[in-house]
């Protein structure tokens, strides 16, 4: 059943749709790219810590649903979607006008922490899409925009409630990156520079099942993963202090789409309350439906003591929050702040967002393009060789990219092939496809789609990762190709 605005805001905005979804099809060329004004000002002044441009180097002018248009006129299906923050796409009908009403009442759009009916409404919103488990003794705190900020406060609360220091983290793990959160993160490249940054954090075996910390892999990999959990949270000789509060994704993102499989999230619930720990999801990247459903933990049947939220809560505009059990709720007034945390236009997008996936059933429509995608994929792997584990949920959906002809792991599966996956999502770029990549040496491709994307629209998107995956396989081909011959 296609999805339709429940709101239109004018014949102007669906005509642009259509006018990119017409271009976007009517493509038969690959894109060709060339500098221009405004990627070289950016090159000349924009920091060297800049990441997207370096791989997706496009100036934006429009967008609309899944469609982005850059300055040059080419347009783009957008399977990056802000990092999983457009929910509803690009410029939605009911976003665009849930800001329109806010801006023509006259609310104040700064407003610290106090409140407002905006305000008052979205949390409403909010508590009523949370598990009644959680919702009915839960608190709110509302945290800077960003959801590194909301992990940092997470991160305080259990430590102000429990007075212990370390932390339990896993490996893959990416929680933000800002000082606290990076401690917290499995990559080392980006703490490298700064030192000792992992003090205070001890890592565990997160269940990676393709590339099973154990070598073990299925449920048996599970049990050993709880079983050593287990170990560290009650062994008083194991050399690891009690932890203020275990953190992890219940889907892995930055690390590869890692889906943690039902029997592990209830496992780890069950030890971290026998232990009285407190247990924290960063639900950032997979909240509001992204997986299928509200939110990722909901795959477990369990019920955090936190949970961090941010990127599509806010409707596409920056706003993060932390929601935890009311016995945790110790920490002093003003024990977490930050100026922009009362984001009123973020507010009334986040309500608008929750009304129309709540009334359009979205996240059950995101579980089924999320099949229809792993099904497209799973037929490509026996096309394509170099695509080994296609794994997901919703529609966060990954595909490890391998070297079919290298050496392999002891379950059998062939190592990462970082510049094939490279290659694949350059060739993406140059058919009109943004996709972004992740995991263990950047050899995921990785798809985030807005939720409202249609099964027509996910089969072109199929159609241009067949052709990308074929280019880049005879792009690497002909250097071999060139050495055999000189």
């Amino acid at each position: 059943m296609p999805l339709q605005p429940a709101l239109q805001s004018g014949a102007s905005a669906a005509a642009l749709g259509r006018d990119l979804a017409s271009r976007h099809h009517a493509l038969t060329t690959p894109y060709t790219f060339t500098r221009n004004a405004l990627l070289e000002r950016q090159d000349a002044h924009e920091s060297s810590a800049r990441s997207y441009p370096r791989r997706i180097p496009l100036a934006l002018k429009r967008a609309h649903g899944i469609y982005v248009e850059d300055i040059e006129g080419r347009v783009f299906i957008d399977c990056l979607a802000g990092a999983g923050t457009l929910a509803l796409g690009h410029n939605h009908p009911v976003v665009i006008e849930a800001l329109r009403r806010v801006l023509d009442d006259g609310l104040p759009l700064h407003t610290l922490d106090l409140t407002t009916p905006v305000k008052d409404r979205f949390m409403q919103d909010l508590f009523d899409i949370l598990p009644p488990s959680l919702s009915r003794n839960a608190r709110i705190q509302f945290c800077g925009p960003t959801g590194a900020d909301a992990v940092e406060a997470a991160l305080k609360l259990v430590k102000t409630a429990t007075g212990r220091g370390t932390m339990l983290a896993f490996h893959g793990a990416y929680h933000g990156m800002t000082q606290g959160a990076l401690q917290l993160m499995g990559s080392l490249g980006p703490k490298k520079p700064l030192g000792g940054i992992q003090q205070g954090v001890q890592f565990m075996p997160y269940p990676y099942d393709y590339r099973c910390p154990f070598g073990l892999g299925g449920d048996a990999g599970v049990q050993a993963g709880l079983s050593y959990l287990e170990t560290v949270l009650t062994d008083p000789e194991g050399g690891v202090p009690a932890p203020a509060g275990i953190i992890f994704e219940a889907v892995q993102g930055e690390g590869g789409v890692i889906p943690a499989p039902a029997a592990w999230l209830q496992g780890a619930r069950g030890l971290s309350r026998s232990a009285g720990v407190p247990l924290i999801i960063d639900e950032v990247q997979t909240g509001f439906g992204r997986t299928g459903k509200w939110f990722a933990f909901e795959h477990g049947d369990i019920t955090p003591d936190v949970v961090v939220l941010s990127k599509a809560i806010g409707g596409s505009l920056p706003l993060s929050v932390v929601i935890y059990q009311q016995e945790l709720d110790l920490w002093q007034p003003g024990a977490h702040a930050g100026t922009f945390r009362g984001n009123q236009l973020a507010m009334a997008a986040g309500s608008a967002t929750i009304e129309l996936l709540r009334r359009e059933a979205i996240p059950e429509h995101a579980e089924r393009m999320g099949q229809r995608l792993m099904r497209g994929l799973r037929q490509l792997q026996g096309v394509h060789p170099q695509l080994g584990d296609v794994r997901g949920r919703g529609l966060m959906v990954g595909v490890e990219v391998i070297d079919p002809d290298g050496a392999s792991n002891r379950l059998g599966h062939p190592a990462a092939a970082t510049a094939m996956a490279k290659s694949i999502q350059a060739e993406c770029l140059r058919h009109g496809l943004i996709i972004e990549l992740g995991g263990r040496h950047g050899s995921v491709v990785r798809f985030l789609p807005p939720l409202i994307i249609t099964e027509q629209q996910l089969d072109h998107v199929l159609d241009i990762f067949s052709v990308a995956v074929q280019n880049a396989r005879r792009n690497l081909q002909r250097p071999l190709q060139s050495a055999l011959a000189a």
